[in-house]
């Protein structure tokens, strides 16, 4: 309902303006604490007009007009230079009528077009691990808020084959067996690290690498099988991690495929007759303007490089879709940006990145290389641990299963949010301590704000109450918590349209963490099952609505919205 009243300020905003006498594009209104929404736009006019903010805010709201019938505006105010928009008593009945209908939840999937968002993307030679973690919850947060938002997505994970890792993997895995006990992607991680210290400690083994390296790009049939082997074992272990993070892609790319399709010769072939190509005697390059370091894109024996085959792999997704989002590690900005500037050369449409910061240990930094890092599975067991502890110690009254349950939704909720919480541009430094600690206010206090919802609603049930007689005179909720509460309600999807423009998903666990904190004030501050009955049914219906809300929000975070804790 907040997108209703938001347009709807703009337009009663917009032709105030045109009487008023005032030029302006933009309404600039924003959120704010001394109203429902405020506008700025006087700041704006007055230096164009010669007068003070104040004078022109206080002009323009003189020539303001609120419809008498079918509006969401109360009245609106100038406040020094700011002009402050209130809902009215309309606005909190249509709220709680449209959660009930549903009206806002039905977007039609695609009507928006289609996107591809690629997310994760770990080389496979080991198991997900901390730093390739707020990758996936990115991306996958992305992915529902899209998809929330009307669009058709489909999710990519882009198989790097051909990298110097994999052929390290592929050559150890001939003199090294895999410990058929372990979990398959932390087996392959095991060879790995082994055999990259062999090829350490003898660079002459690194041409047998490089052989097979080139095999592999020329379709060497038994090359392949052996690639093909070692590669999906990994990736088996890596997509079972990523379930049990709530995660799927649709799509795994192997960048390979490129490369004996035939598209990344011809893109080297487009580049060199239409980009600035030179030679310095080991690799062609691609000179890019405004940007100092050239793009290498074949080597002189003929082979490609990751750049050249990442071009061809964007070249067909343009041609898929209507929009591409990547998500990448602030170390592949340079990459975005030559990227975006070779694709322009080709004429293709460059996706739009979201880059993120790392995630770094307090005792220093990761490498699966070197065999020193934190894997995914790790820090699943000992969160699902820590909050199996805290259940049993809360809840001696469930059974086993039942708290192993709860312990499983409650770690993946905490763990998932602990990501995303944080704006993608911020770096953050992981500390288990503080990730474990489900009594802050992260997906833990969001779920059991949801479990609540749910525990008044079961007794309201179990008492003989009506729990969603939504024809209930929602005209008694006049305490500020309960209005309050309405207006953090209506406010879901605009903040899901807010977070699909901006591809910032910790704008959704920030309105969830809000969603939450009303609610409990809301609780704190008037009874419901205690209330009178005239006055318990509209509270009822407002419960059953921040249940539906809180459900809602947690999906779309990826984690579990349990009914009891």
């Amino acid at each position: 309902m907040f997108r209703e009243f938001k347009k709807e300020v703009e337009q009663v905003l917009k032709e105030a303006l045109e009487k008023a006498s005032y030029e302006s594009k933009r309404p600039e209104l924003e959120e704010s604490e001394h109203a429902d929404i405020s506008s700025r736009v006087a700041f704006l006019l007055a230096q164009a007009y010669k007068k003070s903010p104040a004078i022109i805010a206080a002009d323009i709201v003189n020539h303001i007009q609120i419809p008498a019938e079918n509006t969401l505006i109360s009245d609106a105010a100038a406040v020094g230079p700011y002009i402050n928009f209130r809902v009215n008593d309309s606005y909190f009945h249509k709220t709680l009528q449209q959660l009930k209908e549903g009206t806002e939840t039905e977007t039609t999937r695609g009507e928006k077009g289609k996107v591809i968002i690629e997310h994760t993307s770990a080389n496979p030679d080991g198991p997900l691990h901390i730093g390739h973690l707020r990758n996936a919850i990115i991306g996958d947060v992305l992915v529902r808020v899209l998809k929330r938002a009307g669009y058709d997505v489909e999710t990519h994970y882009y198989v790097n084959d051909m990298g110097r890792q994999i052929a390290v993997v592929v050559w150890g895995a001939e003199r090294i067996a895999f410990d058929e006990t372990k979990k398959a992607d932390h087996a392959v991680a095991d060879v790995y690290i082994a055999a990259n210290r062999m090829v350490e400690e003898n660079s002459d083994l690194l041409k047998d690498v490089g052989e097979l390296m080139r095999k592999y790009e020329a379709g060497d049939a038994a090359v392949v099988k052996k690639y093909e082997t070692v590669v999906n074992k990994c990736l088996s272990g890596i997509q079972a991690s990523l379930q049990r993070l709530n995660i799927r892609h649709d799509l795994f790319v192997w960048e390979s495929e490129f490369v004996r399709g035939g598209a990344v010769k011809e893109v080297i072939e487009a580049l060199k007759q239409s980009g600035n190509i030179k030679f310095d005697g080991s690799a062609i390059l691609l000179k890019l303007e405004g940007i100092e370091k050239a793009l290498v894109i074949q080597r002189t024996d003929g082979t490609s490089l990751y750049t050249a085959r990442d071009l061809a792999y964007h070249r067909w997704k343009s041609s898929t879709s209507d929009r591409i989002i990547d998500v990448f590690g602030k170390d592949h900005e340079l990459v975005s940006q030559q990227l975006t500037k070779a694709l322009e050369i080709l004429r293709v449409k460059a996706p739009e990145f979201v880059i993120f910061e790392f995630v770094s240990l307090p005792t220093g930094s990761l490498s699966t290389r070197a065999g020193r890092y934190i894997s995914v599975d790790e820090l699943i067991e000992k969160i699902e641990e820590r909050a199996y502890k805290e259940v049993e110690k809360r809840r001696e009254d469930l059974d086993e299963v039942k708290k192993r349950e709860i312990a499983r939704e409650v770690g993946i909720g905490a763990l998932r949010y602990d990501m995303v919480k944080v704006s993608p541009d911020k770096h953050i430094t992981f500390d288990f301590e503080d990730a474990l600690d489900i009594e802050k206010k992260g997906a833990p206090f969001i779920q059991y704000s949801h479990a609540r919802a749910c525990s008044i609603l079961r007794t309201a049930e179990a008492r003989g109450f009506g729990v969603t007689d939504y024809d209930a005179p929602v005209s008694l909720l006049t305490e500020r918590s309960e209005k309050e509460l309405i207006k953090k309600l209506s406010k879901l999807e605009y903040v899901v349209e807010e977070a699909t423009t901006a591809l910032k998903p910790h704008l959704l666990a920030k309105y969830a963490r809000e969603l939450a904190e009303s609610f409990n004030l809301f609780y704190k501050y008037c009874p419901v099952l205690n209330a009178e009955d005239e006055l318990r049914k509209p509270r009822l219906v407002l419960v059953d609505a921040a249940k539906t809300v809180l459900s809602d929000v947690l999906h779309l975070l990826g984690a579990e919205a349990p009914e009891e804790m």
